[in-house]
């Protein structure tokens, strides 16, 4: 039984009464983990994992996942501690254990992916996945991917912060009290994006729960990209970049950065998008990934 902030998560009979695309989602068991999970198109199909970024679940997707079932199976889960997935334990809330818990997942599911995409620390996910050989997709994408370390003495103090505050029991439970629409918004726009009111209350229903607030701080207080970043010469998978040109989460030229870093990797920026660039406008960002799939022989010409 869930107890303290465990059990302050989403309640689907509750947030999840009109999630979005509720009639794509299932529960799983995997990994110790009871994981939601939602699945669209034909099963015939290539197979697409969906990994969303920190502070996110499946709703990023809502957008995009039905744009992209016309070509692929799409299996998009709420990561460990997020939406209406358990949490991992503490100790395993670093990149590799989130990557594991995820391969169990993808185990259990027995739908290796051919495509693997994700968003912000959703590709870093991924990419520790590749890298580990825990799955070996043809197209590893990448939007607003969080791949390397912060710039300068941010990359110290964003993660000790972070611990700090995951450490603190209060702390999620004040975040949640204090999560109105406006306050969602502005952090929304915080990294240049802009939602359509359906999508900032998607985000403040979210932060209202101190569970998922819990799982977002631990997200990012345990995890190492350093490490992640100086291994990156090592993956060998092809690897598409998506940029939005206005990310004020994630620098875009970082991205180009990490081109030169990775043995097969190419950048598309789409202009005026931001860090949620996939919410803001999915036609174009399926667009720029089904070409890329099709370019890598995933899919077949058209």
């Amino acid at each position: 039984m869930l107890t303290g902030l465990d059990a302050e998560r989403p309640d689907w009979a509750v947030e999840g009464r009109d999630w979005p695309h509720r009639e794509a989602s299932r529960f799983v068991e995997a990994a110790g983990l009871r994981w939601h999970v939602q699945e669209f198109g034909s099963p015939d199909a290539p197979t697409l994992l969906l990994l969303h970024g920190t502070g996110a679940a499946t709703h990023s997707w809502r957008g995009l996942a039905p744009l992209l079932a016309r070509d692929f199976f799409v299996i998009a889960p709420d990561l460990p501690g997020h939406g209406f997935t358990d949490p991992l334990p503490d100790a395993d809330l670093s990149l590799p254990g989130m990557a594991r818990a995820v391969a169990g997942l993808v185990a259990a599911l027995g739908r290796p992916p051919a495509l693997a995409a994700g968003h912000s620390a959703g590709a870093a996910v991924l990419a520790r996945m590749c890298l580990d050989g825990a799955i070996a997709p043809r197209l590893l994408a990448a939007f607003n991917g969080a791949l390397a370390p912060l710039p300068g003495a941010a990359n110290l103090l964003f993660p000790s912060m972070a611990r700090l505050l995951f450490l603190n029991p209060f702390t999620p439970r004040i975040f949640a009290w204090t999560a109105d629409r406006s306050a969602a918004k502005r952090l929304i726009e915080g990294t240049g994006s802009r939602l359509d009111p359906e999508g900032v209350d998607l985000y403040r229903r979210l932060f209202a729960r101190a569970g998922h607030v819990r799982g977002a701080l631990g997200m990012m207080a345990n995890w190492d990209l350093a490490g992640l970043h100086r291994a990156l010469p090592g993956l060998a998978t092809r690897t598409l970049l998506i940029v939005g040109g206005d990310d004020k989460a994630i620098l875009p030229d970082t991205a180009f950065a990490l081109r030169d870093r990775l043995p097969d990797a190419r950048v598309r920026l789409i202009r005026g998008l931001g860090h949620l660039a996939h919410e803001e406008a999915p036609e174009r960002v399926a667009e720029v990934l089904r070409a890329e799939a099709s370019d890598a022989g995933v899919l077949s010409p058209p």
